[in-house]
């Protein structure tokens, strides 16, 4: 079958890896060799999961072609949006977070608050804010949404990694019941609040958020 006749295994196993699967483990389910898998996916940006790879397959059991073709189209697809996106210049990374903070940041003037639980989301919330804006690092404080299950050490690690926050500016978790309908290893690191209690830049903030919305945004 030679080389070509893998594409469609190819860009499976480039879309697994990019969702954090270990090369043994994208080899399993594909049924393709270990070797293989490095040569297609040794580009791949990886990240190791937060939770234990989930086995959607077993060695007996082979994904269907239509689940191959969905994997190959998301990377295909994700591979095409990273090309119409390129580099973000100064403009279009502070619309960025202006449409961010629109979606889910606080509207109340007093504090800039912004919510998430994607970690990618957060990070580019908090360069944003920093970025645009004259931060006082002292001002800024982290309060973390978890379940009560879940590692709340390891969590305020992980977010002060990711904020830049240190953990003395961490205020008091809100620890949830754990809800037995809710898959408790989807947000191992829970939810994670930022508050930057400046009412100037709040209003500064908004200001750019009402432009931006009453902005003619239609091209021509």
């Amino acid at each position: 079958m030679g080389y070509r006749g893998k594409l469609a295994e190819r860009d499976a196993a480039r879309a697994l890896r990019s969702q954090g699967l270990t090369m043994p483990a994208i080899a399993e389910r594909l049924g393709v060799s270990r070797s293989s898998v490095s040569l297609w996916t040794r580009d791949v940006p990886f990240q190791p999961p937060l939770r234990p790879e989930r086995r959607a397959w077993t060695p007996d059991r082979r994904p269907s072609s239509l689940h191959l073709r969905k994997l190959a189209e998301i990377e295909r697809l994700r591979a095409a949006g990273r090309q119409r996106i390129g580099r973000l210049d100064d403009q279009q990374f502070l619309i960025a977070g202006v449409a961010l903070y629109a979606g889910e940041g606080a509207k109340t003037d007093g504090s800039v608050l912004f919510a998430n639980s994607d970690p990618r989301i957060m990070r580019l919330f908090c360069s944003w804010l920093r970025y645009f804006f004259d931060i006082d690092e002292r001002r800024l404080r982290v309060r973390l949404y978890l379940h009560q299950c879940l590692d709340l050490a390891a969590s305020t690690v992980f977010r002060s990694s990711l904020t830049a926050v240190p953990f003395s500016q961490f205020i008091r978790p809100y620890r949830a019941v754990a809800d037995p309908s809710i898959r408790s290893s989807k947000h191992v690191h829970g939810c994670s609040t930022v508050r930057y209690s400046c009412s100037r830049t709040h209003r500064a903030v908004m200001g750019l958020v009402e432009a931006t919305l009453e902005a003619d945004a239609l091209p021509g």
